[in-house]
């Protein structure tokens, strides 16, 4: 399994969200974490925008990865969300975005924390995955496809 899946639960993977904007799309991860892991959706969503601040989280090719620590939390969570319409992030690319993979990770994570990233971003890389991750209409399938992924083993 790799690191995205475990942290992942099917529930936090929606499809076909009305999110115009960074903010809409930011305060629908915060409803997401508040009702299915109760945590506050203003930490969710300010702790969002605080990394956001700091340079866009999106990746270019309709993707992004929005990510936050969360004071309290003990292991770091995700969801995916999939916008009915593309969204300006402010991308390398300037293409606006569809498909968010939104990370949560204890305030004080390091090295896994970034392990989790560089695992994500290896998965958005793989350009035939990343088009069936944002043409997939089903939650579970979009879920499956996710966990069904190997990343590439380290030759370390």
């Amino acid at each position: 399994m790799n690191r995205l899946a475990a942290i992942l639960p099917a529930s936090n993977v929606l499809v076909d969200v009305d999110a115009t904007s960074k903010k809409r799309v930011f305060e629908t991860a915060g409803l997401l974490f508040e009702n299915q892991h109760a945590i506050a959706r203003a930490t969710v969503t300010d702790n969002l925008f605080a990394r956001e601040r700091l340079g866009s989280t999106g990746l270019g090719h309709g993707v992004a990865i929005p990510h936050g620590r969360i004071k309290g939390l003990k292991n770091p969570l995700a969801a995916v969300i999939r916008a009915q319409q593309p969204i300006a992030f402010d991308a390398p690319d300037d293409e606006p975005v569809t498909l968010l993979i939104f990370l949560l990770v204890p305030e004080a994570a390091t090295q896994r924390h970034l392990e989790i990233l560089s695992e994500i971003a290896e998965l958005l890389s793989d350009r035939a995955l990343r088009d069936k991750l944002k043409a997939e209409p089903d939650a579970a399938q979009l879920h499956a496809l996710i966990a069904a992924w190997e990343p590439l083993k380290s030759v370390a």
